[in-house]
C-alpha cells in the first residue's frame, strides 16, 4: 500500500511561464524532500478557479453571465482586480440539469496534465527527479469552483450546478488516470471555500456545512485509481490577500478533515491543512483531536519565518508528527519570490530536526 514519507508538501501552484520551469527548480532544490511534483498551475491555472469562469462557464448554454470583470472600452478583462469585481453566474431559467461537453478533456486539467507528464518523464529518464518521485495533479475541489460568490447563495441552484460540474470534475480525474500511470501519479484536491463554509463564512448555513462539503469527496475519491496516491489540501484563501479568510482556531478544518477520512472509501494519502501566523496554544490545540489513522498530515506554516519555530513548537504539542508545506501554493507570489521561499521551506526542515533533537 503506497503511503507518503515527504517530509514537505508543494501545493501546487507556481508562479512561473513553464510547466519545464517549475520542474526543474522543485526538483533542484526540493526533490529529496518531496513525495510528488506538481507543475506549477502555469499561466492561466495559476489563477486557479478563476480560469473556470472566463474558459468554461462564460459562454455556457446553460449561464447568464450576471457580472464579469470590468475593462476599458474595447478592452477585456479575464482576471478580476478585486473580489467586488469577480465573474458571477445564473443559471437560465427551467436548466434542470447542467452539462459539459468532452468528458475528461473539457476543464482542461487532463491536458495540461498530458503536456507536463511528457516533461517529467523525460527529466526521470534523464535522471533529474529521483525515481520513487511521483507527477502531482492539483484539482480543485467542486465546491470551491462552484462557490457562492461566482454562483449565489440559492441551495437549490447551487446544488444543480455542481451536480454537473461533479460529473464533468470525475471524468477529468478519471481522464488524468488513464494518461499517467497511476504508480506515477498523485493528485490532490484544492478545497478554499470548503473550509470558508464550514466556519459560517460562505454566505450558506453553517448547520450542516460538513456533510454538504464531504459529499462531493467521495465521488471525487472515487475517480482516482488505487494506484495513485490521494492528497486534499485544506486552504483559508488568497485571492485579495491571504489569509482570505482567518478563523479563530483550526477546530472546524479538523472536523472536516476527520469527516473527509470517514466518507471516503479508498485510502487517503495526505491532508494537508493551512495555519495562520499565531503562536497562540488555542489556535492549534483541535489538532490533538484529528483522527486521520495512517493518512499523513501537512501543517501549513511554512511562511514568516522569523516566528516559525515558535509556531512549529506549539503545534507540535498538539500533532508530534506531522510533515510541512506552505499556508498555499505559491501562484500569488511574483516569480522571483520563489526560490527564496524554497529556502524557506529548506530553513523549516532545518529547525524541524533541531526542534525535535
Amino acid at each position: 500500500m503506497p503511503m507518503t514519507s515527504g517530509k514537505l508538501l508543494l501545493v501546487g501552484s507556481i508562479p512561473f511561464e513553464s510547466a519545464e520551469r517549475v520542474l526543474h527548480l522543485a526538483a533542484d532544490m526540493l526533490g529529496g524532500h518531496l513525495d510528488a511534483i506538481p507543475d506549477g498551475e502555469v499561466l492561466d491555472r495559476r489563477f486557479w478557479i478563476l480560469r473556470m469562469a472566463f474558459q468554461v462557464f462564460n459562454g455556457h448554454a446553460a449561464f447568464e453571465t450576471v457580472h464579469r470583470p470590468k475593462a476599458p472600452p474595447g478592452g477585456e478583462r479575464l482576471i478580476p482586480t478585486g473580489l467586488d469585481d469577480v465573474w458571477r453566474f445564473r443559471l437560465r431559467p427551467g436548466i434542470e440539469r447542467v452539462r459539459f461537453d468532452m468528458p475528461g478533456w473539457r476543464l482542461g486539467y487532463a491536458k495540461d496534465a498530458q503536456n507536463s507528464y511528457a516533461i517529467f518523464q523525460a527529466m526521470k529518464r534523464e535522471g533529474k527527479v529521483p525515481a520513487r518521485t511521483r507527477f502531482q495533479v492539483s484539482l480543485p475541489a467542486v465546491n470551491s469552483v462552484c462557490n457562492p460568490a461566482i454562483f449565489g447563495t440559492d441551495e437549490a441552484e447551487l446544488a444543480t450546478i455542481r451536480a454537473g460540474f461533479q460529473e464533468a470534475m470525475v471524468a477529468e480525474a478519471r481522464k488524468v488516470c488513464e494518461i499517467i500511470p497511476p504508480g506515477e501519479l498523485a493528485v490532490q484536491f484544492d478545497c478554499s471555500f470548503e473550509i470558508t463554509d464550514v466556519y459560517g463564512g460562505a454566505g450558506l448555513p453553517i448547520e450542516g456545512s460538513i456533510e454538504r462539503n464531504v459529499k462531493q469527496f467521495e465521488g471525487l475519491a472515487e475517480a482516482v485509481a488505487d494506484e495513485a496516491l490521494l492528497g486534499f489540501h485544506f486552504c483559508f484563501g488568497t485571492f485579495g490577500g491571504w489569509p482570505r479568510f482567518a478563523p479563530p482556531d483550526l477546530g472546524r478544518a479538523v472536523q472536516l478533515a476527520n469527516a473527509t477520512k470517514r466518507a471516503v472509501s479508498r485510502r487517503i494519502d495526505w491532508i494537508h491543512i493551512p495555519a495562520l501566523d499565531t503562536s497562540e496554544e488555542a489556535f492549534y490545540a483541535p489538532l490533538s483531536d484529528l483522527d486521520l489513522g495512517d493518512t499523513r498530515t501537512y501543517l501549513g506554516l511554512i511562511h514568516s519565518m522569523d516566528s516559525f519555530e515558535e509556531r512549529y513548537r506549539t503545534a507540535r504539542k498538539f500533532l508530534p508528527e506531522f510533515g510541512l508545506g506552505a499556508y498555499c501554493g505559491l501562484g500569488r507570489l511574483e516569480p522571483e519570490q520563489v526560490e527564496p521561499s524554497f529556502r524557506d521551506h529548506l530553513r523549516a526542515l532545518e529547525i524541524a530536526r533541531d526542534v525535535a533533537g
